[in-house]
């Protein structure tokens, strides 16, 4: 039988990835907003009451990192206590939850990857917010698996990716980060995880718990990411700037982002058994993907 698993933010870069690649095993809802309010856990313990489920996937949140300084409270709303009303939910229904989180929760002073139990230091609303999230999910229920990702890109919705398709088919240079650096991801590698993640807590009764990271494999900054979107876009008939490296000083914004946002994935390799691809690999695949056309939300 098909096991309803109820996901938060469907329409977000994830959701929209899982809802690719689900098949048959699981029938994923998404509700909208106006039936799953992430900021009311009255809507929240409505929605979980409407059926039974056999998992939830909390995929959304507040993304908006540099309005969350301003917005504090619609931030940690959506964030925190949506996360800690699916908690306890899902606890009173002895259901597991995956839940989504982010390279925000740490500072970016650490030198090297960073490990799921390295210390948190989040440098604004959002990263605060998200780890507060992370610490309602981990209070409220224990079986839980929190997996933190980082520079999440798609062919769907608002990411780096179709930024710079679209403002390098505009200007025949950009400038671009250079000195913060981190692991490019596929929102669809991403989803594949989750779904691995979630059949084996609802086949394994043993499944491990606990905190884990993906991100695809490699490192690279800002700059470099886009030059290697460009360079693959030209294969293809696409835009080719120049890409002009900048710093971070030379790029404020609202919101302190970590200069070191590098996960290791270690952890989920020996647990799961989920190796991340090389991220140059999962970026050709979207860049060819947006050149063509064959995408446009």
């Amino acid at each position: 039988m098909t096991e309803a698993i109820l996901v938060t933010g469907g329409s977000g870069q994830v959701g929209t990835a899982l809802r690719a690649i689900a098949g048959d095993r699981f029938e994923l809802v998404m509700p909208p907003r106006a039936e799953l309010d992430l900021s009311d856990p009255a809507s929240i313990e409505a929605c979980l009451t409407s059926r039974d489920w056999a998992a939830v996937v909390s995929s959304g949140a507040y993304t908006a990192v540099d309005k969350a300084e301003s917005d504090v409270v619609a931030a940690w709303r959506a964030n925190a206590i949506g996360p800690a009303a699916l908690g306890a939910g899902t606890r009173a229904r002895s259901i597991p939850i995956v839940h989504l989180s982010t390279d925000y929760v740490f500072d970016g002073s650490k030198p090297g990857f960073y490990a799921e139990g390295d210390p948190v230091a989040p440098l604004g609303v959002y990263g605060a917010s998200k780890e507060g999230g992370e610490q309602a999910i981990r209070s409220a229920n224990p079986a839980h698996v929190i997996l933190r990702t980082a520079w999440v890109v798609s062919p769907f919705g608002a990411n780096f990716i179709k930024t710079m398709l679209r403002v390098g088919a505009q200007r025949p240079e950009l400038s671009v980060v250079a000195d913060q650096v981190g692991c490019p991801t596929s929102a669809l590698d991403i989803a594949k995880t989750v779904a691995a993640i979630l059949d084996r807590q609802l086949t394994d009764p043993a499944a491990p718990k606990g905190t884990y990271h993906f991100v695809n494999a490699g490192e690279a900054s800002w700059h470099g990411l886009a030059e290697a979107v460009f360079a693959r876009a030209a294969v293809r008939g696409g835009p080719s700037p120049a890409v002009k490296a900048i710093t971070t000083a030379e790029y404020p914004t609202p919101a302190r982002r970590p200069v070191n946002s590098r996960l290791a994935t270690d952890k989920l390799v020996r647990d799961y058994g989920i190796t991340p691809r090389p991220w140059r690999e999962a970026i050709n695949e979207i860049v060819d993907t947006l050149v063509s056309g064959e995408v446009t939300a």
